[in-house]
């Protein structure tokens, strides 16, 4: 492998690389791929006008065909961060108006690139906003493959498009997640219950865990309180970490809503180390994992 800056204006701007990450990564076959620490990109999905596809400059690497906000990761930095990043230096994305659905990675040892797939929760226009793009738009799914599709993006789209039908969702037993640790909880049941509720803002999953393709997937919660912990409230107004007060027992409303969810055609998994119920959600469609799973994903 060896790294190579690109000449003045290509692959990135007029003006040229602006930090360390800005360079080829030259394979010995050859081939070159931009990004000396990977690469990544954002596909926006808005449920009523698409993917948001970008037309990518002339001299630009691949110029002319459409592809995702994207490009190099800079030192350090994570690849959803760099995702994001990108998007907002080239379409002018705002910040809090996509929410993360998974991450798919291409992983070919020297180089990787990874595809944020993230749903638009904050509807928005994109802008053009640096030199990088001929044209942004928002794409009906099933009029992408008309276009002339970057070779990078071509590939990805039909996996990329069959993973936009799956939609993972935690059903989350409040109760026994927070008697898993001898913490003293008993204290002040609602504080312990808001404190685990406000761990499970943005949490990733790795995919094998809940038996899906890609790396990390970023399902929707369902937060099952009873008793004490109904009088918990929501740090912020996020329905990704949705609390469902029980009416009466617990276990009824874990039932009932793993139940809506797979009726929704989700990909249910209800966590929770109660083995009777285990048993009521298995039979409801749902997958189980344990308290000890969700307390090592949060730490």
């Amino acid at each position: 492998m060896t790294i190579v800056p690109p000449s003045a204006g290509e692959p990135r701007r007029p003006e040229g690389p602006r930090d360390p990450g800005d360079a080829w990564v030259v394979a010995s076959t050859g081939e070159r791929y931009w990004g000396r620490f990977g690469a990544a990109g954002l596909l926006a999905v808005d449920p009523d006008r698409g993917v948001l596809l970008q037309h990518r400059v002339s001299w630009s690497h691949f110029g002319g065909t459409w592809g995702l906000p994207g490009g190099a990761l800079h030192e350090g930095e994570s690849a959803i961060a760099g995702a994001q990043r990108e998007a907002s230096e080239e379409a002018g994305v705002p910040e809090g108006a996509v929410r993360p659905r998974f991450t798919s990675v291409l992983d070919l040892d020297i180089w990787s690139y990874t595809t944020l797939v993230a749903d638009v929760v904050a509807p928005f226009d994109p802008v053009i906003s640096d030199p990088e793009s001929v044209a942004l738009e928002w794409v009906a799914l099933e009029e992408v493959d008309g276009r002339p599709l970057h070779p990078g993006f071509g590939d990805a789209w039909p996996r990329l498009r069959r993973l936009l039908e799956v939609r993972p969702a935690l059903v989350v037993d409040a109760a026994n997640v927070v008697g898993s640790v001898p913490d003293g909880w008993w204290r002040d049941r609602a504080g312990a219950a808001a404190r685990l509720h406000a761990s499970l803002a943005g949490l990733g999953v790795p995919a094998t865990d809940l038996e899906l393709p890609g790396e990390i997937w970023f399902p929707a919660v369902s937060f099952v309180v009873e008793g004490q912990a109904k009088a918990i409230e929501p740090d912020a107004d996020d329905d990704a970490v949705r609390i469902v007060r029980a009416p009466a027992e617990g276990d009824d409303a874990i039932v009932a809503e793993a139940s809506r969810l797979v009726d929704e055609g989700r990909a249910v998994t209800v966590v929770t180390s109660d083995r009777e119920l285990r048993a009521r959600v298995e039979d409801a469609g749902a997958r189980v994992q344990g308290a000890g799973w969700l307390r090592g994903l949060i730490g």
